[in-house]
């Protein structure tokens, strides 16, 4: 087999060489431009508006024009942002509030909106954190189990006047999980499940419908693996 052409080396080298420099500087140049064309269109804009406030002996000079350009666009960002943040979280509130009357005022609807919204708060990141982990209970009576929470492993009054260790859990009624039944069950009545607590709140207001996987181990593996 021949030796291939030196020529012919130099030139794919550099050639190579030449299209890893492009890759390289194209995105900073396209960066330079990008910035460059908001500045001149946001900042050349706005510029007389921002001259009005700079003292006559900075105005005129032509070396400062493109820092001029700079501040004004950057002054507009800043606005823009706040007038954001302002509609966001001040004007949102204002008609959600004006939302949430007139839906109040209508008659059937009213009362699946507020039961609608019960079970949004109770699933929310605010109110999970009372349930510390999903548990299995004999109720309403023994060889009867159902789902619960556990709230509260701390023995205040009312749990140690009950002459053994007491553990506090919340039965949520199904499909409404927003009522239920606080339980002050002692410790061995209680069997704790692997299961996480979203998946817990699933299988409730779905009516046992929806069924997480076990073990939970070997599910969180298979994700993981995926």
């Amino acid at each position: 087999m021949a030796d291939p052409d030196p020529t012919v080396s130099r030139y794919v080298s550099l050639r190579n060489a030449f299209f890893s420099g492009v890759i390289l500087v194209a995105p900073l140049c396209l960066t330079v431009w990008v910035f460059s064309w908001i500045v001149q269109l946001v900042g050349g804009a706005f510029k007389p508006l921002f001259l009005l406030f700079v003292p006559n002996g900075l105005r005129d000079r032509p070396g400062l024009d493109t820092v001029w350009s700079i501040l004004a666009t950057f002054i507009v960002i800043v606005l823009v942002t706040l007038l954001g943040y302002v509609s966001r979280y001040v004007f949102g509130k204002f008609f959600f509030s004006i939302g949430d009357r007139f839906i109040q005022t209508i008659p059937g609807v009213s009362a699946v909106y507020n039961t609608v919204r019960q079970i949004v708060n109770t699933f929310s990141s605010q109110s999970r954190h009372m349930f510390n982990k999903v548990v299995l209970v004999e109720f309403p009576r023994k060889g009867c189990w159902t789902i619960g929470f556990l709230t509260n492993t701390v023995q205040a009054e009312a749990q140690s006047k009950g002459g053994t260790e007491v553990w506090t859990v919340f039965v949520p009624t199904t499909p409404n999980p927003t009522s239920g039944f606080l339980l002050m069950l002692p410790k061995a009545d209680i069997v704790e499940l692997e299961m996480p607590v979203g998946e817990g709140m699933k299988m409730i207001i779905s009516g046992g419908a929806v069924v997480p996987p076990w073990p939970a181990i070997e599910h969180a593996r298979a994700r993981e693996a995926k």
